[in-house]
């Protein structure tokens, strides 16, 4: 293990404060070290008047126990010199000569005074401050939160930028947490510098007259002076960390520097600093303060306004001058459209009467529904499901969405505000009041009720759902339709490096030696189109990378995967102990195959219009027998012709699933109670 320097003097400073306490200094260290003490504290105060924000020394609370433990060392040190020698360096006798003026009484009224300035004022406040603070910021997290969310899911901001948001609000929270029960340090600092002066008086007098043979007065002058002095030497750095606190802890979050910023708030009213002149004057002419005095100062808030005031006039006309080159360069410029090329894979738009369900602080929960439609769809299929934009659109009717992939309308829909969808499942007989509508995910019949309905249509069987659910539904189905269009490059690269980092030999292997990723991204999105999962992207590699060498066309490529998926593709399908399906007349099979044209572009089946006509129309017969009794219509062909058939089906019923034998397990159960064949 490597060791850093800067980590072993930090080690090594902490330990020697400990020792601090136990071994007896020489004067000439303690001086250096009290002059270090000082420094340290100017260092920390400077610091947090300048920094722009809080977390710019989230370590603060640990800087504050060090430095309490640090003048902790000093004052004992310093009291054993003075109890021993009535002696504690040139730094503690020239604070209590110099600073108190050699006077007993002065010294001990600016101890007195700076130590409950320190302790009543600076300290309580700072510790009154971050409570209100910790507590305030923990209970903003859950709404902080949310908002990030919002962001992230409006498109706002992206991933990297909400967990940088995230973890800012973290660490907001573990600073002033920490700050709360920091600001006790300061506090309990001063009682103790307190406690360390009083045994210092009284301990050097009985030491003094006691076992030094001095006179009562001699001992007071000789002892106190020096506490005194040991007492402001070690409060003086104590006021400036409490005041370093107290800056910390009712700091805002500003890009500006600190003074930047007080001088614009205090400073930017001409008006405020004319009115302040004259308030001034006023008290020099007519109070016995005097003009000498007040006349002076009312000169420079006046020269201060008037300058002020000529600045903000020049700054209005440079601003709208600005404003008109800025204009105009935009007119200019031949990349201004460049902003407006961006098309969202996603957008949901809505009219303004849709918004509350949008906006978080009138309690919709639409925004939450579009994350947890992401999520849904990336466990169910195991595709990245790209950030849905919302936005609200004026043109829309008030209470109407529209769905858009890639910028096109591919669904809309309306709801009825205040109203709940109720739809019959098919085995309710009692009819409701309500007015007549259509569910648009489905196409279903449906009825728009009221909340004094809502109870009613459940008791009696009916299928209740809110607005926010059927604007969700309808997304994730259209989403669902459209996945195989959504999945960039980008996305598959992204889930080959999630399965490269626990199966790297499978993926050096698969790309880019055999396959690119455009042509993985062929196979997941026919594999997509007709609603197999690609979670299991282990597998679909593994088949890939088996059947890559011999065979380079994507859609042979995905047969190959659907029945390595067999398990899979089974367990969704077949759920019934004895599952029936309808199948093809090998009449029909071998026709098709037949007809089979190969291009460079790819396979397609070149049938004659009529047969194929007439092919769908048998199709359709049979499938109306299973939707008829409430069956999921399912074709089952031979595996090389399972692909071609889809083909044709596509145009005229899309949402039909045609599956292989290969794709089928050995334990399901199949019974055929149709044949599509050509008459």
């Amino acid at each position: 293990m490597k060791f850093k320097t800067g980590d072993i003097v930090l080690g090594l400073f902490v330990v020697g404060l400990i020792f601090l306490i136990i071994i007896p200094l020489p004067p000439t260290i303690l001086d250096v070290l009290l002059i270090i003490n000082i420094s340290i504290s100017t260092i920390i105060l400077m610091s947090a008047l300048f920094s722009k924000e809080p977390l710019d020394i989230s370590l603060f609370p640990t800087l504050l126990l060090l430095t309490t433990l640090f003048r902790l060392g000093l004052n004992l040190s310093s009291t054993r010199m003075i109890l021993r020698d009535g002696y504690a360096g040139e730094v503690v006798q020239a604070f209590g000569e110099f600073v108190a003026g050699g006077d007993i009484v002065i010294g001990c009224i600016m101890f007195i005074i700076i130590t409950i300035v320190n302790m009543q004022v600076i300290t309580k406040g700072s510790e009154r401050v971050a409570e209100v603070t910790a507590r305030f910021t923990l209970d903003a997290m859950p709404g902080k939160q949310m908002a990030i969310d919002a962001d992230l899911n409006t498109g706002f901001i992206d991933e990297a930028e909400a967990k940088k948001r995230r973890k800012k609000i973290q660490d907001e929270a573990a600073f002033f947490g920490s700050m709360d029960g920091a600001a006790k340090f300061v506090k309990n600092d001063a009682v103790v510098g307190i406690f360390i002066t009083f045994v210092n008086v009284i301990g050097g007098m009985i030491i003094g007259v006691a076992m030094g043979g001095l006179e009562f007065s001699d001992a007071l002058q000789k002892f106190t002076i020096v506490t005194i002095g040991d007492g402001l030497v070690s409060a003086i750095p104590s006021l400036l960390i409490s005041t370093a606190t107290g800056i910390l802890v009712t700091k805002t979050s500003t890009e500006q520097e600190m003074s930047t910023t007080l001088t614009k708030q205090l400073l930017s009213s001409p008006l405020v600093l004319m009115i302040v002149g004259i308030t001034i004057t006023i008290l020099g002419l007519f109070t016995p303060m005097g003009i000498v005095v007040t006349l002076p100062i009312a000169a420079v808030w006046f020269f201060i306004a008037s300058r002020l005031n000529k600045q903000q006039k020049i700054a209005e006309v440079e601003s709208e001058i600005d404003t008109e080159d800025e204009a105009a360069e935009e007119i200019r410029k031949p990349e201004n459209v460049i902003s407006l090329l961006h098309v969202d894979p996603i957008e949901l738009e809505f009219g303004y009467g849709i918004i509350p369900l949008a906006d978080v602080h009138q309690g919709g929960d639409l925004l939450d529904r579009v994350v947890m439609i992401r999520r849904q769809i990336a466990l169910e299929l195991g595709s990245i499901v790209p950030i849905v934009r919302l936005r609200d659109n004026i043109q829309l009717a008030p209470n109407a969405y529209s769905i858009k992939i890639k910028g096109v309308e591919v669904a809309k829909g309306e709801i009825l505000f205040d109203h709940y969808m109720a739809m019959n499942p098919g085995y309710v007989e009692e009819e409701i009041d309500g007015i007549a509508t259509t569910e648009p995910a489905f196409g279903l019949p449906a009825l728009w009720i009221t909340e004094m309905q809502r109870e009613k249509a459940e008791v009696k069987g009916y299928t209740v759902v809110d607005c926010p659910s059927i604007i969700a539904t309808h997304l994730t189905e259209v989403i669902k339709r459209h996945l195989h269009e959504l999945l960039s490059r980008q996305d598959v690269q992204t889930l080959i490096n999630n399965v490269a980092e626990t199966h790297p030999t499978l993926i050096s292997e698969l790309t880019p030696k055999l396959l690119s990723v455009g042509d993985i991204q062929k196979v997941l999105g026919n594999l997509l189109k007709e609603g197999i999962s690609i979670r299991d992207l282990v597998t679909i590699c593994e088949v890939l990378a088996d059947y890559a060498t011999s065979v380079r066309d994507t859609d042979v490529l995905t047969e190959y995967v659907r029945q390595g998926l067999a398990r899979a593709i089974s367990r969704k399908l077949f759920t019934l102990p004895t599952n029936q399906v309808i199948t093809l007349d090998p009449t029909v099979e071998q026709q098709i195959m037949s007809s089979v044209q190969h291009t460079e572009q790819g396979a397609y089946v070149a049938l004659d219009p009529k047969v194929v006509q007439n092919l769908m129309n048998q199709l359709k017969r049979e499938v109306n027998k299973l939707t008829s009794v409430g069956l999921q219509p399912i074709i089952l062909t031979s595996p090389i012709v399972r692909i071609y058939f889809k083909h044709l089906t596509e145009q005229y019923m899309p949402d039909l699933i045609v599956i292989s034998y290969n794709e089928i397990e050995q334990d399901v159960e199949i019974q055929s109670i149709g044949m599509v064949s050509i008459a």
